[in-house]
């Protein structure tokens, strides 16, 4: 039953404060660390892992502290986002130099292993400059778990995938988790972590948003005030018809057409078609315009 905590941690760089003040614990299983890019996720990676050290507060394995402490590698693994490999190298010798330095008894057969696992035999002995993407990602996830870690950290670990790939890579952590590794991946993608994982930490700018159950969070995102770009043949009596639904808050015509604001996504989605359809009014074009991830996860921090 291996825990990473993370105990009010900050990290800042000289006056930026890139981590600010965030606790969380993580148990076996699948977590995903989700979050816009520049929001912090790399640098809690980062510090669980014993590169960074916390410039206040403690993040520790079991109660060991990651930095300045070695042995914490004995049980962890790490997939960082920035690619370190020598293009030269094949992924058979890769994976054997990191099974090396592990001190494994049987290094041969831990490569072996964690080749089959990520599904890299067949092209293990190519030169990793020859690999796409996705496979030398695979290579990657290969050798963090060549010495089967009880901790996996990724970052990012499904960019470059095909679907195949990543379905696979998928699988791969979810019968990890259920075996009783902890595991804490990194994505700004919605999806990745809905399909990956049941818990979530989301960080925006430095700070933990939300934290839990992925469908309750993921309710929050859903049901935050919406804003709609909406083109019709004809704006001006869609905006009156619309103006005595429950769901809208508020519409504005423009020469390009109509902004509208929702206060409940579903219903008014639901709506929408229904009031066109009976106005006899045709859609032209429907875009949620404040889809940025910067704007979904901001809600959370004033939910």
């Amino acid at each position: 039953m291996t825990t990473v905590n993370l105990q009010n941690v900050s990290r800042w760089y000289g006056n930026v404060v890139a981590v600010n003040d965030i606790s969380m614990s993580l148990g076996p299983g699948v977590t995903g660390l989700l979050g816009p890019n520049g929001a912090g996720k790399t640098t809690v990676l980062h510090m669980m892992a014993g590169f960074l050290a916390p410039s206040r507060g403690t993040v520790t394995i079991d109660d060991a502290p990651t930095w300045r402490h070695p042995a914490v590698y004995r049980q962890l693994g790490l997939v960082a986002e920035r690619e370190a490999v020598h293009g030269f190298l094949t992924a058979r010798e890769f994976i054997l130099a990191s099974a090396k330095m592990q001190k494994l008894p049987d290094v041969k057969a831990a490569t072996d292993r964690a080749l089959e696992l990520v599904e890299m035999t067949d092209a293990a002995d190519r030169r990793i400059e020859t690999y796409s993407k996705g496979m030398r990602q695979r290579t990657r996830v290969a050798a963090a778990l060549v010495h089967n870690p009880q901790v996996l950290l990724l970052d990012e670990p499904f960019n470059g995938m095909d679907p195949r790939q990543r379905m696979h890579m998928m699988k791969l952590l979810h019968d990890l988790g259920d075996r009783g590794h902890t595991i804490l991946f990194s994505s700004h993608i919605l999806e990745e972590v809905e399909q990956v994982s049941g818990t979530v930490q989301v960080i925006v700018a430095g700070r933990l948003a939300a934290s839990g159950d992925y469908r309750r969070i993921r309710r929050l995102m859903t049901n935050r005030p919406h804003v709609f770009a909406v083109q019709s043949s004809d704006d001006r009596r869609l905006a009156v018809a619309l103006i005595g639904e429950k769901s809208v808050s508020g519409v504005e015509i423009e020469a390009t057409g109509m902004t509208i604001r929702a206060s409940d996504y579903g219903s008014f989605t639901r709506a929408l078609p229904r009031i066109a359809l009976e106005s006899g009014i045709r859609l032209r074009k429907l875009i949620p315009s404040d889809e940025s991830l910067e704007s979904v996860f901001s809600y959370l921090l004033e939910a």
